[in-house]
């Protein structure tokens, strides 16, 4: 009676160990769903913000006045 006993208890402990296992696993791909999700928003900022700065910089700025100034003067001729 007591074989019967502990093994049912033994079955009792796996299933409740392999349940809590697939909770984990669970948790960790809806972590890394958020870590993935939270990678590509700070991303997509970074280059929007990185794209701005490149676009108001005096480099280009001085650039794009150049280019104008030359079109007009070939405009004009």
């Amino acid at each position: 009676m007591r074989l019967y006993l502990a093994v049912a208890m033994l079955m009792l402990a796996f299933v409740a160990y392999t349940e809590a296992q697939e909770e984990t696993v669970e948790q960790r791909f809806a972590k890394f769903g958020d870590q993935m999700s939270e990678f590509g928003r700070t991303l997509a900022e970074k280059a929007k913000s990185t794209f701005q700065d490149i676009q108001t910089s005096d480099f280009i700025t001085s650039s794009r006045d150049w280019f104008s100034q030359q079109l007009e003067k070939l405009k004009s001729k």
